[in-house]
């Protein structure tokens, strides 16, 4: 196949071609939406009491980002609670148009710490294509779970459903999809994700290819921002998307805001693809931790306290309704309760959607953890949604590799990963708080986490790559007449 063929794309050449155009969109919307920050204390906040004398800090007046999804929840608690300022900080929150844009932010020094999608801190130490080259860190995830896979009418119409409804039956479930590819034209082939070389764009190639359809040359995947993915599919820009909540439950309730029936429905929700993936990271830079430690510390803990709010379930109908606020997600039905877009994410009654009028409610303890894991996530002692097992930075390792982005897994793949990812540091910042961690760094993921039944064992990595028939810089078999 040529490579100017149009169902064939040189990778740096496309995602510099997209960068521009989601940065253009990302602009636009915020000229029309002008700044929607959350700003000043509330009266709930200001009645808190400082456990952190702010004089104490190095920097006590930060600056953090944050992105319109349900990812949002704890720093939109942390700030109405009061836990920043609890622990000595003056934080002011600021509104992020994309996730690149969050990323960035923490990079060229516009933002103190923003979250990042789980993939970012690995690729930008390992400086794999498509992610920023820098010491990011990360010493505690915002969340695990939470997010989900759209995909549109035409796909339904086709015959795909929701992952669930195929009872396990990958076979089954690939030679629907493999049919669906072969069907459709080059500019149907197109899935949309929030960041290039992060967790969500690894979840579509490993769906796709355990499906037998291979996402290195079958189809394009572009770089939207979230609050954008809706439009993008109802225009015909794209034809599936993964993102986190509410905007995969907004696709379904299409009707609720324009008054046209939904424009998607929900294929599988991200812990059906990896059950127990880190989703949302506290990324700060490395010269951030070492020039204030003390208001690292502080950080840390006010984000652990709001993430324990969040998780108890007696708070989520308030973290629910929180979200809806202009200044979070804005996602707001005209009719009907204000929460009907951000309450399923965070309570956990999923509907999958779908156009034959059945209810594919499912209701889950794991939809979204911030904090407590029920035991069919982990069964590790003091395990909880907030520690960061050094493991799961290698397994985005084996993606960046498995998917081209880096020629090979970094030999001193385990100390980049210590780097980055700082678990000794949350442990003494959890020790202070009361709160027991794992002694371990890595653990083994059973088969059975995993959408096609293949363990990964951290010690051997490069076996865990080559076991994959569907991969980058794969040898091919050459065979002579």
């Amino acid at each position: 196949m040529s490579d100017k063929s149009p169902n064939h794309w040189n990778r740096r050449e496309f995602l510099q071609g997209m960068g521009a155009t989601a940065a253009g969109m990302a602009l636009s919307s915020c000229a029309i939406n002008a700044d929607r920050s959350a700003t000043g204390l509330t009266e709930e906040a200001l009645a808190v009491a400082q456990v952190v004398d702010p004089q104490t800090l190095e920097k006590p007046n930060l600056t953090v980002g944050y992105v319109p999804v349900n990812d949002c929840a704890p720093f939109a608690i942390a700030w109405k609670k009061g836990f920043f300022r609890k622990y000595g900080l003056n934080v002011k929150l600021n509104r992020e148009a994309s996730w690149a844009n969050s990323r960035d932010g923490i990079i060229f020094g516009r933002l103190d710490a923003s979250p990042v999608v789980s993939g970012a801190v690995t690729n930008a130490r390992i400086g794999a294509e498509g992610a920023r080259h820098a010491p990011l860190c990360a010493a505690m995830t915002i969340h695990r779970h939470g997010n989900a896979m759209t995909m549109n009418r035409k796909m339904w119409d086709f015959g795909l459903r929701p992952w669930y409804e195929y009872g396990g039956d990958l076979e089954a479930f690939g030679k629907q999809f493999r049919s669906y590819f072969d069907s459709q034209p080059p500019e149907g082939k197109v899935w949309a994700v929030v960041l290039s070389s992060a967790i969500y764009e690894y979840f579509v190639r490993y769906l796709s290819a355990a499906a037998g359809v291979n996402p290195l040359e079958e189809f394009r995947i572009i770089i939207i921002p979230p609050p954008q993915m809706v439009t993008n599919v109802r225009i015909g820009a794209m034809q599936a998307y993964m993102v986190a909540e509410p905007w995969n439950t907004r696709a379904i309730y299409e009707k609720a805001i324009t008054g046209e029936e939904g424009i998607g429905f929900t294929f599988a929700q991200g812990k059906e693809i990896w059950r127990g993936h880190p989703d949302r990271l506290l990324g700060v830079m490395e010269s951030f931790i070492k020039e204030n430690p003390k208001t690292y510390r502080s950080l840390v803990k006010a984000m652990i306290e709001a993430c324990r709010y969040c998780g108890d379930p007696n708070n989520r109908e308030e973290v629910a309704k929180l979200l809806t606020e202009r200044s979070f997600t804005g996602a707001k039905p005209k009719n009907g309760p204000i929460d009907k877009f951000t309450r399923p994410g965070i309570l956990g009654s999923y509907n999958y959607g779908g156009f034959d009028g059945q209810d594919r409610t499912v209701t889950s303890d794991d939809t979204t953890m911030f904090f407590e894991m029920p035991a069919k996530v982990s069964k590790v002692p003091g395990d909880h949604s907030t520690f960061l097992w050094q493991s799961e930075s290698i397994w985005l390792m084996t993606q960046a590799a498995r998917w081209g982005q880096i020629q090979e897994i970094p030999k001193n793949a385990e100390e980049l990963a210590r780097k980055a990812w700082k678990t000794d540091l949350y442990r003494e910042i959890a020790a202070e708080m009361g709160i027991g961690c794992p002694q371990e760094d890595y653990k083994v993921e059973p088969a059975e986490v995993f959408i096609d039944k293949k363990a990964f064992d951290p010690s051997d990595p490069a076996g865990y790559l080559k076991s994959f028939e569907i991969r980058a810089n794969r040898p091919q078999s050459l065979y002579l007449s």
